[in-house]
């Protein structure tokens, strides 16, 4: 099965083109302000407008009211949320859009109980817990920590990289990764090599397991 791919924190419509281009399954758009990768409306909509079809957009927030999402809804065409902070599963589902709950990993236990919890999000996203961070620290997670089994669709974020990627999937049997501060020039500027290398090494991985 192909490695499902989103590489998040886009802020140039270049950027999300361009990871379009090299197979990226889906970008994210960070609609929370305490974030220096954060988009407003406009340049939202710009980045949209040059995103090609069968290409997920998703919105991610951080603890925010329902009538944040809400007017974020009522003028993006966002086909998916991702919610970062410490969002309950009744405000989460609320929105009747398929939605990622992110954990904040410390324990295996987190990772159990957020399985429990959480049920109905169309994906767990398992991220680095670092104190006062809602993402984007570039930090990986004890990556033992992942159960063998696990009864939802799960995500690996958290500090990837083309550096570690590969050790990633290895490790872990992810099915599908979250990328964002690791194939970056600047906070919130995309590198073109970073991104191509990165996608390349799920693309090889993919062909290792077709062969």
């Amino acid at each position: 099965m192909k490695i499902r791919s989103k590489i998040c924190g886009m802020t140039r419509s270049e950027d999300a083109l361009l990871a379009a281009k090299l197979g990226a399954d889906a970008i994210g758009l960070i609609f929370f302000t305490g974030s220096k990768r954060c988009v407003n409306i406009k340049q939202a909509q710009e980045i949209l407008t040059e995103l090609p079809p069968f290409v997920s957009s998703v919105g991610l927030f951080v603890n925010p009211s329902a009538t944040e999402v809400q007017q974020v809804l009522s003028q993006l065409p966002v086909h998916m949320l991702q919610f970062h902070g410490d969002e309950s599963p009744e405000f989460c589902r609320q929105f009747c859009r398929p939605y990622i709950k992110a954990i904040r990993v410390k324990t295996s236990a987190d990772i159990l109980s957020a399985a429990k919890l959480y049920a109905d999000a169309d994906a767990l996203l398992f991220d680095a817990a670092v104190t006062g961070k809602y993402g984007g620290t570039g930090q990986t997670f004890d990556w033992q920590l992942l159960p063998q089994q696990l009864p939802v669709a799960w995500i690996l974020s958290g500090g990837l990289n083309p550096n570690n990627l590969s050790a990633a999937i290895a490790e872990t049997g992810a099915q599908a990764v979250d990328v964002s501060s690791g194939v970056e020039a600047s906070t919130g500027i995309k590198d073109p090599e970073k991104m191509a290398n990165f996608m390349t090494i799920l693309n090889n991985h993919y062909s290792c397991l077709t062969t």
